[in-house]
């Protein structure tokens, strides 16, 4: 018994120190941004563009944004070009090539862009409703003969349905996912581990392990509360521009990639509906882009100024 209970205090210190190195290392020097899609993969259509070509704009004005706002962050992109990130060979293997990139620099921070779609049809379509009836004569098979019958018709009209879907949201990994964040966690070189931290190469910890499974886990919720923040100031943001905002989302039934596989705070910013003929617009025209870039440097902003993050000088 005593046993048990030196084991425990062991742990418990060993675990407020892995925090407390946490919090000394959680310096925000590198982001990550994420232009969704690319390549043969063009994402939502909308009426006169598309997902890929408005993600790209947007991820390019926002890199550029923050690095004159954080000049000692350095900034990353993962799809500076039209082409899949990393020049990858289809979508998979590019979402795929995304987590690794921001693992393989150490990024502090994803933001991934993204565009919404809804509705049968961007912009709008057809659809037929009844707007009376007229009578009709026709023969019809009673018993051996043919007799003629009036039967009443409906009068079908076609109306157009507009593609009324609108506002942002902000999606950051399921709660319902720890597993696979844990595992991007135990893959990614910034892992503190006081038994390797001076070691010449990081060794990973033994998943297996329950004292190093319960250290990733809590490491896992720490990021979920920093992802959480920072897509609440997002959206914060959003509404304060005017724009509709649907709110910070989790989506436990089917995990998102990018995500679930980056081991650090991570958002999925979805701008806005491409499929809705307005709200396309406005992310395709210059005055809208420059609005969600200011609001999303805003977010970030305010993230850093929150948590307290000192920001150091990143290197050349």
């Amino acid at each position: 018994m005593n046993f048990l209970r030196i084991n425990i205090v062991i742990f418990l210190l060993t675990l407020s120190g892995f925090l407390m190195a946490q919090v000394n290392k959680n310096q925000v020097k590198t982001i990550i941004v994420d232009a969704g899609h690319g390549g043969s993969d063009s994402g939502a259509p909308g009426t006169v563009t598309n997902e890929a070509t408005i993600t790209l704009s947007v991820a390019q004005k926002l890199a550029k944004a923050l690095r004159t706002e954080f000049p000692a962050i350095k900034i990353l992109e993962t799809r500076p070009t039209t082409a899949f990130p990393g020049y990858a060979a289809n979508k998979d293997a590019a979402n795929k090539w995304r987590a690794d990139f921001a693992n393989r620099n150490g990024g502090d921070l994803f933001i991934s862009l993204h565009c919404n779609a809804a509705g049968r049809r961007p912009g709008g379509w057809y659809e037929k409703r009844v707007v009376g009836h007229t009578n009709q004569v026709r023969t019809v098979k009673k018993g051996k003969k043919r007799v003629k019958k009036t039967i009443r018709v409906p009068i079908y009209e076609d109306f157009w349905v507009e593609n009324k879907a609108v506002g942002t949201e902000t999606y950051i990994w399921a709660v319902g996912k720890n597993d696979q964040k844990i595992s991007s966690v135990k893959n990614n070189d910034d892992y503190y581990s006081e038994e390797t931290e001076t070691s010449d190469e990081l060794q990973l910890p033994d998943p297996n392990n329950p004292a190093e499974k319960a250290r990733m886990l809590i490491y896992a919720q720490h990021y979920f509360r920093k992802s959480y923040l920072l897509a609440n100031l997002v959206e914060q943001e959003f509404t304060n521009e005017g724009r509709t905002s649907r709110g910070v989302q989790q989506r436990n039934h089917k995990g998102i990639w990018v995500l679930q596989a980056t081991g650090m705070p991570s958002i999925l910013i979805e701008m806005g509906f491409v499929s809705n003929k307005e709200e396309e617009q406005y992310m395709k025209s210059e005055t809208g882009q420059e609005a969600i870039v200011k609001n999303i440097v805003k977010a970030v902003k305010g993230y850093v100024e929150k948590t307290n993050i000192a920001v150091e000088q990143a290197p050349k």
